[in-house]
């Protein structure tokens, strides 16, 4: 099997110098571990540890699923990694805050989301502002319609939220319903799914595929959600051509450095703000306000501006965290490499 049906193409290519085409192998990363990769050149799988190396910097800069990596000939050894297309990414859970990259190189998230008790109106423009942040086109798939009396209530309700995003609704097991999203399922073409646990990611997955890629469970009757079936990120091409990713269920979905796509994910509210009377404007009672006439006129829902509000604030907070975080660990790297030199030029003195 060829590169190009793992998606390589120029991009990629036009990135290596006349020795690396000669001496290297461009793989593209198919799974991930802790401490090292699965990668494929097309044909063949291999294991590859990630160097000491690797961990020095910030994991922004360590290989991801769906990266494209240059080997060593020898297949043994990770030696860069090649400029992304786009990076699927969230501020990470914890007591250590930092950026988590979900998958690179994406070209469609598949949001995916059921209807019932799961549906979360605030997790699904999550999504919708970390896929606009990435450039990537975002597909709304709710799934359960078959379990449901009300399935067009939850489409309705995605609507108001998800912009002009397509918004399909389907029956994860019956192959018949998933017509509209095979759209986005062609030759070369990379898909990323997300979503919470047993929402039907897995389930979707093994349909589109015709085949039993990911374990299944059935959700929990109480709450309606599921058990944790993906516990690891990994790529699996399907018949159609395209590369599916399975991402793990999110239980915490924050932003950071996502300002561009908070903005696109509400359009709809800079559009109006942009025509207040105040450049300032906070879209509470100032005269003038064009958000607050858009809500007295009924062409904006309250719950809209609000949404809008905390996100821009979770953002703006949680990256100003992390940019003193980098500044800290930076001071840190530095202030070891001065004193390793010390140490070096101590032992040269002896």
């Amino acid at each position: 099997m060829s590169l190009e049906a793992f998606g390589w193409d120029h991009f990629f290519s036009q990135q290596l110098s006349s020795d690396e085409q000669d001496s290297g192998i461009p793989a593209r990363v198919v799974a991930m571990h802790r401490t090292s990769l699965v990668v494929t050149e097309g044909a063949d799988e291999y294991d590859v540890a990630l160097g000491g190396r690797w961990f020095q910097d910030p994991s922004e800069f360590r290989p991801t699923v769906g990266d494209w990596v240059l080997l060593a000939e020898g297949r043994d050894k990770v030696v860069r990694l090649l400029e992304r297309k786009s990076v699927f990414k969230r501020y990470s859970a914890g007591p250590k805050r930092d950026i988590q990259l979900l998958a690179a190189n994406v070209d469609t998230l598949f949001i995916v989301t059921s209807c019932n008790d799961e549906f979360n109106e605030n997790r699904l423009v999550r999504y919708l502002a970390l896929a606009q942040e990435a450039g990537i086109m975002a597909v709304v798939v709710l799934t359960k319609r078959d379990l449901s009396n009300e399935s067009h209530r939850y489409v309705e309700r995605a609507r108001k939220v998800s912009g002009s995003s397509v918004i399909e609704c389907v029956d994860a097991r019956d192959s018949d319903t998933l017509e509209g999203i095979r759209l986005w399922t062609t030759k070369g073409q990379t898909v990323a799914l997300v979503g919470s646990s047993g929402v039907g990611k897995s389930t979707l997955l093994n349909t589109l595929a015709d085949r039993e890629l990911q374990r299944t469970e059935a959700i929990r009757e109480d709450d309606s959600r599921g058990r944790h079936t993906t516990t690891y990120r990994s790529i699996h091409r399907i018949e159609q051509g395209a590369l599916l990713v399975d991402v793990p269920g999110i239980r915490e979905l924050a932003l950071a450095e996502a300002t561009e796509g908070v903005a696109s994910a509400f359009e709809d509210v800079e559009i109006l703000a942009a025509r207040c009377r105040f450049v300032d404007c906070n879209h509470q009672t100032e005269p003038g306000c064009a958000v607050q006439s858009a809500i007295s006129e009924g062409r904006l829902e309250p719950e809209r501006l609000k949404q809008f509000r905390k996100l821009r604030r979770e953002e703006a907070r949680n990256s100003a965290s992390l940019s003193e975080r980098r500044n800290t660990d930076r001071r840190t790297t530095q202030r070891i490499r001065r004193h390793a030199k010390e140490r070096e030029r101590t032992i040269d003195d002896e």
